[in-house]
C-alpha cells in the first residue's frame, strides 16, 4: 500500500485475487499501462501495480492461494474502518458475511473481508494507529 489516509470510511487500496496472476498482471499492464514490483510471498509472488509514469503504488494483484485462496475473483476494495471488530459485529448483526477472519497486514494494520447482505464484497481495514 501507498501512504494511507487513516480517516474511517477512505478507500485506501484494492486489489484482486486471480488463479492466474502473471496472466492478469501483464494484461493490466497491456491495457491500462501499469508497470509492476515483485512482492515475494514466500515460495510464489504477489505483485503491486505502479502508475506509468510516477510509479505510485496503485493496487495489488495476487494469487489465489493459502489465505487468499477462497476470496471471489474481482477487485477488493479495503475501507478504513474506526473499529475492526466492531464493524465485523454490525455487519453480521446486519445480514452480512464475515469471509475471511482478521489479519495483521505488514505492521500497518489489520483487515478482514466480509460480504454485504445483497452479495457484494469488500475487505474492512483498521489502520495501526500513529
Amino acid at each position: 500500500m501507498s501512504e494511507l489516509n487513516n480517516e474511517p470510511g477512505v478507500i485506501n487500496w484494492s486489489d484482486l485475487t486471480v488463479p492466474n496472476a502473471e496472466l492478469v498482471r501483464d494484461f493490466y499492464s497491456h491495457v491500462v499501462g501499469w508497470k509492476f514490483e515483485f512482492v515475494s510471498m514466500g515460495e510464489y509472488s504477489d505483485y503491486v501495480m505502479l502508475t506509468p509514469e510516477t510509479k505510485t503504488p496503485t493496487a495489488g494483484i495476487c494469487h489465489a492461494l493459502g489465505t487468499n485462496s477462497n476470496l471471489p475473483t474481482q477487485w477488493l476494495l479495503y475501507i478504513n474502518v474506526a473499529n475492526i471488530d466492531e464493524s465485523i459485529a454490525s455487519c453480521q448483526k446486519l445480514g452480512g458475511k464475515l469471509l475471511a477472519k482478521t489479519k495483521n497486514y505488514a505492521g500497518m494494520g489489520k483487515y478482514c473481508v466480509i460480504q454485504d447482505p445483497a452479495g457484494a464484497v469488500c475487505a474492512l481495514f483498521e489502520p495501526s494507529a500513529k
